[in-house]
């Protein structure tokens, strides 16, 4: 499967990330989650005290951290500068400023051009908001995972201590309208997308059925 790339989007929720992790380690493929870079570059630049408001600001800095991102499935591995950022991007201040960082043009102009790096040597599964839309539109594989609010919810204050799935439906709600509102490379479904809707299905059967579109379209 040399030069193939797995272009795996949708929303916060639908199980991209596990499932994801999953195809990667079955075809024995690297692994990019787009999202934690763009977290990553938000930890940054709260470490700087800039006012998420500030978007000039946000667009001038967001050349300065370097962020490296590991691509093994079994432990990917992010890194600003020397710092593993791992743990410190999924807390609750990181999620709430992503999406007012992800909005400013810059950072994803800085961020692409990393991502599309990181894809160029192909045999890897990327997951994110915007991969088959921009990132790898050329990806012969591309797959849009979705699910049912409420499912989304569930699964989301389960993976989270302290909240329940009525905060994080509302949340996500939120999330959902920043995404896919915003100007610059909005969420949507990539053209030659397959739909996959999650909300019935377990990890291992929306994996299996990934591996089965892969199978088809390679």
């Amino acid at each position: 499967m040399a030069g193939l790339v797995v272009a795996m989007d949708g929303p916060s929720g639908s199980g991209k990330s596990s499932a994801s992790r999953g195809v990667a380690r079955a075809l024995g493929l690297r692994y990019l989650d787009t999202g934690a870079q763009y977290r990553a570059m938000t930890w940054w630049i709260l470490r700087q005290g800039v006012d998420l408001a500030d978007s000039a600001t946000i667009a001038a800095r967001c050349g300065e951290p370097e962020i490296v991102s590991g691509t093994d499935p079994d432990s990917p591995a992010i890194h600003v500068g020397a710092v593993d950022v791992a743990g410190p991007i999924r807390e609750d201040e990181v999620t709430s400023a992503v999406s007012a960082v992800a909005a400013v043009p810059e950072v994803r102009a800085r961020l692409v051009a990393l991502q599309r790096e990181i894809i160029g040597a192909g045999d890897i599964v990327v997951e994110g908001r915007d991969i088959g839309t921009v990132v790898a539109p050329d990806a012969p594989v591309k797959i849009y995972l979705t699910a049912s609010p409420e499912a989304r919810a569930q699964r989301r204050s389960a993976e989270l201590a302290g909240t329940t799935a009525e905060a994080q439906q509302a949340a996500l709600a939120r999330r959902d309208t920043l995404d896919s509102t915003r100007k610059t490379d909005p969420l949507s479904m990539a053209d030659g997308a397959v739909e996959l809707d999650t909300t019935a299905l377990n990890l291992d059967e929306v994996i299996a059925e990934v591996l089965r579109l892969v199978k088809e379209r390679t």
